[in-house]
């Protein structure tokens, strides 16, 4: 099954036009529902409901993603009126989305998956309370800002590992991890190249961890500052650094992915990488030797 027509399967429950014309909502979750679907398709306990899990795991994965994006604070004023329609359309949509998914699979008989899926939603948002008291404290570094965003990005698709056997049941927790760390590491990388450079990713943690004095003085009293933010950016060269931490991931996502017991598979998961591997750029060939 193409990636479309998985993405077009999700969104025929996501589309409609009060929430399309009143707020925004997250990127689809392409690049892990499909590496589950792939996987997914060779367990033979679970190959023949792999396109419904997928489909699952899409909704309550957006049902999450949209409630992330609901502010804090609420605008006032004839713009806050717009603003807290699609603020309130945010939370009932994340609500339907991750309502949807006890609907299909209560259908299909599917009851202990909807228990696992709980259970995974509880432990997610457990790890985002943790997370973001770290940063409203102060007390976040660098490598926890990556490990706690790759563990909210695939805490739900761990959720799936009981569907599978042997080889595939061991490595799938470190697959889906590896996997969203790159998918992390990316979006921060892409991040960067907006105007505006959002202050609170790994960059700004990684200046406050390792910058000097007044570089960590001036970005914290300049947050609220994209200048600034991005002057120090550049000096500490995070752009740079986020590269060979996604090569770095991408590699050992590669040494993973090369170890599961089907060649097929293998090439079709090489797909779900590329991405990673484009926005590397041209590699040495030291590298390319690393990749396999």
């Amino acid at each position: 099954m193409t990636r479309n027509h998985l993405a077009q399967m999700a969104h025929q429950y996501m589309d409609y036009d009060m929430i399309a014309i009143h707020t925004d909502l997250p990127d689809f979750p392409e690049g892990r529902v499909r590496l589950l679907h792939l996987v997914l398709s060779q367990q033979p306990a679970a190959s023949s409901y792999k396109d419904l899990l997928a489909v699952v795991a899409s909704l309550v994965q957006m049902g999450l993603d949209t409630h992330d994006l609901v502010d804090d604070e609420p605008p006032s004023g004839r713009g806050g009126t717009l603003g807290m329609r699609a603020r309130q359309l945010k939370v009932l949509a994340g609500d339907y989305f991750s309502g949807r998914f006890y609907n299909l699979l209560s259908q299909a008989g599917q009851i202990d998956m909807v228990r696992r899926l709980g259970d995974a939603i509880c432990d997610i948002n457990r790890i985002k309370v943790l997370f973001y008291t770290k940063m409203k404290q102060m007390r976040l570094d660098a490598e926890e800002y990556l490990r706690h965003g790759a563990e909210l990005k695939s805490g739900l698709f761990l959720s799936f590992t009981h569907l599978m056997g042997g080889l595939y049941e061991r490595l799938w927790p470190e697959v889906v991890e590896r996997f969203a760390r790159c998918e992390l590491l990316l979006q921060e990388k892409l991040r960067l190249e907006n105007p505006g450079r959002p202050t609170e990713g790994w960059g700004f943690w990684h200046v406050l961890q390792e910058g000097s004095e007044e570089d960590r003085r001036a970005l914290a009293d300049r947050r609220d500052d994209p200048g600034a933010v991005s002057q120090l950016m550049d000096k500490y060269a995070v752009s740079e650094k986020l590269g060979e931490l996604l090569r770095q991931a991408v590699i050992q996502l590669q040494n993973l992915m090369q170890r599961l017991p089907s060649e097929k598979l293998g090439k079709e998961l090489q797909a779900l990488v590329q991405p990673f591997l484009n926005a590397l750029g041209p590699m040495p060939a030291t590298v390319m030797t690393e990749l396999g």
